[in-house]
């Protein structure tokens, strides 16, 4: 009886563990992330400009095909491996692609050629993909944009824009000649240039109706093409066979509410804005009767969402704002463009397995919402992370791949590069993101640039952060749950001074002062009238007390001050220590102090701490924190991506803390390497390596956690990473 019970009692664990795993979720995950400059040609600066703008696949899913307008190219790679995708090589053109598709083993490409905007031209290529010849070129008559092929691949449509001058009459509209729509056939993946036929799209907006600028082209199984006008904010539904327009009808207008309207350096979704034009960009059907568009909204409108139209115009559903406050939840919202917000501008839509997806692309916060159709209103999935300013994606069922373009290339401001990212869907849990925020009073906590972390007393997995200058009109003080899954922003102190939000802060660095409130170190910035400080704010996050540092200190100093702050003892004994980040004016090179400060005397000291030193760009200090016998500090270069090669963690023994006087000989501390961080960036969510590790710390229960600074989205993918390391006893 007893062997039949502990059979049974097994049988039911295993049944319970086969139905639990039945039921377990598909998601999507990033598992490669290409840096298209490792597709230029042999002998090219890898340092030249690139960029990923629309992207394809071929029909088995091994070849992806991008569009690199700086480089007025096409760039293959090589995904039969999609963990380890390949260069696979480019094409010149004389003139600027501006959209790509496939069809059998050719690739179709779109060529602006244009002489000036006043006198737009374009052609269609045609590349044969095994040779990387170019086949056979159509003239468009005009500027193309957008590209589309009908199911059986036998008709292409091709947006002709002949976009306006942003430069003439504030960008605005009429700017002549008015763009059209090109249909052509095709046989077996070939084109016919005989068979181009022009649809005249003028006498259609109530925008600007003698100047339509078409942008985006898409098919459903019909063969009907929808297509978006975007600065005449209006919607064409046309005929593919015979080019007859069926129906048009404007885009209309939005309401939001629930947003940032104010550029001050606070993130605050409490405003709103009427009647809003839609500004509809990229468009993909859902089925034979409904479509999806992405209101980009960055002309005059700000319409930042995204809408779901029947063909004869009627609205089953808005998105409104519920998109980008989403996206200001996972720290992605760029506070730079509160007058147009996230720009939704790409859009993919698939059927994986027995969902119906549809993806959309947000430019400005470098994020994709995966969203499943129901027939009804959309159901949010997930957000992915998707480098710097995704513009394309490719769904690829058949492998359960997802991939986008991202266009933005930094590489002249010493930043991240353009990115293709390649997502599988499968099961078990999303990596990203990993920190979200909740509401407090009912309003949404925005947070980014998180640049200093501390323990909660007394409360493992939980954490207090700060934030940097980037929202230098709310300097806060954030709570963190980070025993949830992803990590939860559960509270937020605002730093006040006078009763208003505080200014002419640099908040790096943070630790509690044992009574409720906090000791804050600010870095200064002479450019912006900031000082290097110590701060202490009360439970209620007041400033009672601003200490600036000595003369000593103050007669070398220079931009990059503290970086990081943490306390050593209690009481008269207390003692506050800062890590300053780069050498300053009196510093031997390659070493950098750790600053000391006692309260209770007021008395100043510091130590020298060498630096690692690398072949590019500067080393320097990010943050240090004191545990049991040790002072725990991030030490990191300033590169990102490949170039990235130094970010570690490294301890220092309390006991080596003596402070000399500033002025006079610094002892020098020995220190000891901790763990290489650079792993952990990279396998966390397999993008490209950041800049920034700005925070670490250790809870109540010895557990190390790390966090990096999105930079507030600014010439940023966004990305935070938060992520434990485990017991810093075992390390």
């Amino acid at each position: 009886m007893k062997t039949r019970s502990i059979t049974a009692a097994l049988a039911a664990v295993l049944a319970a563990s086969v139905a639990s795993a039945a039921s377990a979720e598909p998601v999507f995950n990033r598992i490669a992330s290409f840096a298209v400059a490792d597709n230029l040609p042999e002998g090219k600066d890898k340092a030249t400009p690139t960029s990923s703008e629309i992207i394809s696949a071929s029909e088995d899913g091994n070849m992806l095909v991008y569009s690199d307008s700086p480089n007025k190219a096409i760039g293959f790679i090589d995904i039969t491996d999609a963990k380890a995708p390949k260069a696979g090589g480019t094409v010149a053109f004389e003139g600027e692609p501006t959209s790509v598709t496939f069809a059998g083993g050719k690739a179709l490409v779109a060529i602006n050629t244009r002489e000036s905007f006043v006198k737009p031209s374009g052609i269609l290529a045609q590349v044969d993909i095994a040779s990387k010849a170019i086949d056979t070129t159509c003239d468009l008559g005009g500027q193309p944009d957008s590209i589309a092929l009908n199911k059986d691949k036998t008709i292409a449509a091709i947006a002709i824009e002949n976009e306006r001058d942003e430069e003439v009459n504030d960008g605005d509209i009429p700017q002549m000649p008015a763009g059209d729509l090109v249909i052509l056939s095709l046989k077996d993946g070939v084109v016919d240039c005989g068979s181009i036929k022009h649809v005249t799209l003028t006498g259609l907006a109530d925008v600007a109706g003698d100047d339509p600028e078409p942008e985006f082209v898409a098919f459903n199984g019909l063969d009907e093409i929808a297509l978006t006008l975007q600065e005449n904010n209006y919607i064409v539904i046309i005929d593919g066979k015979t080019g007859t327009v069926k129906s048009h009808f404007t885009a209309g207008t939005v309401n939001l509410e629930g947003i940032d309207t104010k550029k001050d350096g606070a993130l605050k979704f409490t405003g709103e804005m009427k009647d809003v034009a839609r500004e509809p960009d990229a468009v993909k059907w859902l089925d034979d009767n409904r479509f999806v568009v992405a209101n980009e909204g960055d002309w005059k409108g700000g319409a930042r969402g995204f809408t779901i139209f029947d063909k004869t115009g009627k609205v089953l559903y808005e998105n409104g704002a519920a998109f980008e406050r989403e996206i200001a939840k996972i720290a992605h919202y760029p506070d730079a463009r509160n007058k147009k917000g996230v720009e939704p501008e790409g859009m993919e839509a698939a059927k994986f397995g027995d969902d119906n997806l549809f993806f959309v692309l947000a430019e400005r916060a470098s994020i994709v919402g995966v969203y499943k159709d129901t027939g009804a209103e959309p159901e949010l999935l997930q957000l992915l992370p998707s480098g710097i300013g995704p513009e394309g994606a490719v769904a690829i069922p058949s492998r359960n791949l997802f991939v986008t373009a991202n266009e933005t290339d930094l590489v002249e401001d010493g930043l991240a590069r353009s990115h293709v990212m390649i997502f599988e869907r499968a099961e078990g849990e999303a990596a990203y993101p990993q920190i979200v925020s909740t509401e407090k009073d009912g309003e949404l906590i925005g947070f980014g640039a998180l640049s200093g972390l501390a323990p909660v007393k007394d409360q493992a997995g939980h954490l207090y952060a700060v934030n940097d200058s980037v929202y230098a009109s709310q300097p806060t003080i954030f709570t963190i749950d980070a025993t949830a899954k992803p990590a939860k922003i559960t509270d937020a102190l605002r730093i006040t001074r006078a009763g208003a939000a505080a200014q002419k802060l640099d908040i790096e660095g943070l630790v509690p002062d044992h009574e409720g409130g906090f000791w804050l170190a600010s870095e200064g910035d002479a450019d912006k009238l900031y000082s290097h400080a110590i701060i202490h704010v009360n439970e209620k996050g007041a400033i009672e007390k601003e200490i600036a540092i000595p003369a000593e200190l103050r007669a070398g100093e220079k931009r990059f001050g503290f970086e990081g702050i943490t306390s050593v003892g209690e009481g008269d004994d207390l003692t506050l220590w800062m890590a300053v980040q780069r050498e300053w004016g009196d510093d031997e090179k390659g070493f950098v102090k750790l600053v000391s400060y006692k309260p209770s005397s007021k008395e100043w000291g510091a130590v020298r701490y060498p630096l690692e030193t690398t072949e590019a760009g500067w080393v320097g200090l990010s943050e240090i924190t004191a545990n049991g016998d040790y002072a725990y500090i991030i030490e990191r270069d300033n590169q990102i991506g490949q170039a990235a090669k130094l970010k570690k963690l490294y301890r220092v023994a309390l006991a080596d803390l003596k402070p000399g006087k500033i002025g006079g000989e610094l002892p020098v501390v020995k220190k000891e390497e901790v763990r290489d961080l650079i792993p952990d960036l990279k396998g966390a969510t397999n993008g490209y390596v950041v800049d920034k590790v700005e925070g670490f710390t250790i809870d109540a229960a010895g557990n190390g956690y790390v966090v990096t600074d999105n930079d507030g989205v600014d010439d940023s993918s966004g990305e935070t990473l938060f992520f434990g390391i485990g017991p810093m006893n075992a390390m």
